[in-house]
C-alpha cells in the first residue's frame, strides 16, 4: 500500500500535468518516506539503493522541476544546500541544529501570536513569513573549565 503522502505527490504531479516516469515515481516514493529534508545528493543516495541507473542529474532536473510546479517547497537553510520537503497545509517553522545539519519542524502558537502583534504594532499586516532558528544542543562541545 503506498501511503498518502505519495499519493497526494503523484496527485499533485498529475494535476500539474506532469508525467509519471519510472525515475520520478522512485524519486516521488523516496521523498514520500522521508522524515527530513533532504538535499539533491543525499536523495540520489537514497534513490540510487532503489535503482542504481538514476543519474543525479535526474535527480536535480525532478526536484527543481517539481518546486516549480509547486509539489515540492525548496529550503535553503544556511548551508548552502537547496532542501526539499512537501508542500504542508499548516504552517510550521524549523530549527537547524547547526553542528549536524538536522531539521526539525515545529509550531507555536505563542510565536505566531507574537509575529501578529508585532507587525500589527508597527502597521503592517504580515503575508506570508518564515522562521528558521539555528541551534547547537544545550551543553554541546564545551571547553573543559569554561562556564555555561
Amino acid at each position: 500500500m503506498r501511503c498518502t503522502a505519495q499519493m497526494d505527490i503523484a496527485a499533485l504531479c498529475k494535476e500539474h500535468g506532469l508525467r509519471l516516469t519510472g525515475p520520478r515515481r522512485i524519486i516521488m516514493q523516496v521523498l514520500s518516506e522521508a522524515s527530513d529534508h533532504p538535499d539533491a545528493v543525499e536523495l540520489h543516495r537514497r534513490v540510487s539503493k532503489i535503482d542504481p541507473d538514476i543519474a543525479i542529474a535526474t535527480v536535480y532536473r525532478t526536484l527543481n522541476l517539481l518546486q516549480e510546479k509547486g509539489v515540492l517547497e525548496k529550503h535553503t537553510f544556511g548551508d548552502g544546500r537547496a532542501r526539499f520537503e512537501r508542500p504542508h497545509r499548516e504552517h510550521h517553522d524549523h530549527l537547524i541544529n547547526v553542528e549536524t545539519g538536522d531539521v526539525i519542524e515545529f509550531r507555536s502558537d505563542e510565536i505566531e501570536r507574537l509575529q501578529e502583534e508585532i507587525a500589527r504594532r508597527h502597521g503592517f499586516a504580515i503575508v506570508s513569513h518564515r522562521l528558521e532558528i539555528y541551534v547547537k544542543p544545550l551543553g554541546a562541545r564545551r571547553s573543559p573549565g569554561k562556564k555555561p
